[in-house]
């Protein structure tokens, strides 16, 4: 009920080059050590598999980027609506949203107002708010869970009257990344460099191991 389909493949998509990265380690070892060349050239495929999947991914998350961007702000809205610190189920999601909220210094995904539609705040008459929101420094060391409103108005209040933070998510995740661009290209291409001369080392161990055995084959 948290995820999507775009979410749940980029998901699958993860978990299998992982996979693909640790056997190809081996084969890569293997092959190395005991100047096997089908294991070399199974490291090449494998290397360049990867590489193609990451340029996809790129590609995908460019040209999808509204797209995935709708999907997220329905999973985060249906998590702040459904937000409830005694469920144990999701406590593990809940959790990671509570630490978006208090390191990015938001609240919710387009705006605290989004709070208002929680099942246990409405019955509190908003009386109470997400601790993670909140502007005060003793109200986030609680980190997570509803803190109590000490000035509510008549027993009733409004995000309005909330010590939080007016900031939503989306903006700030956004900020984020745009601060951080040249890194995660930096890296992004230092990861995509280091694969190429993997693929560069492989084959020309592949070539020296070739080259061996035509010298070792008897002339007649």
């Amino acid at each position: 009920k948290m995820s999507s389909p775009s979410l749940k493949t980029g998901a699958y998509i993860l978990i299998g080059v992982g996979a693909l990265t640790m056997l190809m380690g081996f084969l890569g070892c293997l092959g190395a050590v005991n100047e096997i060349r089908c294991l070399l050239g199974l490291y090449f495929t494998c290397l360049m598999i990867i590489l193609l999947a990451q340029i996809a991914a790129a590609l995908v998350i460019y040209f999808q980027k509204e797209t995935l961007k709708d999907e997220l702000s329905n999973i985060v809205v249906d998590l702040i609506e459904n937000y409830d610190p005694s469920d144990e189920d999701k406590r593990n999601l809940q959790d990671a949203w509570d630490y978006v909220q208090t390191q990015i210094a938001c609240c919710g995904w387009t705006g605290a107002k989004e709070w208002e539609n929680n099942e246990i705040l409405k019955n509190k008459s908003n009386a109470e708010y997400p601790c993670s929101c909140s502007n005060r420094s003793k109200d986030l060391e609680e980190g997570e869970g509803f803190c109590n409103l000490e000035d509510s108005v008549n027993g009733t209040a409004t995000y309005a009257d909330w010590p939080v933070h007016e900031q939503g998510c989306m903006d700030g995740v956004e900020q984020w990344l745009k601060d951080n661009l040249g890194i995660i290209l930096g890296v992004c291409t230092g990861v995509a460099v280091i694969e190429l001369l993997g693929m560069i080392l492989s084959i020309s161990l592949c070539k020296n191991i070739h080259s061996e055995d035509y010298t070792k084959v008897p002339k007649s």
